[in-house]
């Protein structure tokens, strides 16, 4: 019986490990994606200001 107890105290124990685990990932994946969401939006931020550049360029030039 004592074998008996332990196991059953064990199982538990692992499954909130398990859950646990599964939550840490879950909060490191959607920090990943913030991350990468943050890369692209700075990416087309400078995309932007270099377009907006080359027209200010082109409209100075075509002005002189």
């Amino acid at each position: 019986m004592n074998a008996f107890s332990t196991r059953s105290l064990k199982v538990p124990y692992l499954y909130h490990e398990l859950v646990n685990d599964r939550i840490q990932t879950l909060h490191r994946e959607a920090e990943e994606q913030r991350l990468a969401a943050r890369i692209r939006r700075v990416q087309r931020a400078r995309r932007d200001v270099e377009r907006a550049n080359e027209r200010l360029s082109r409209a100075l030039g075509q002005g002189l």
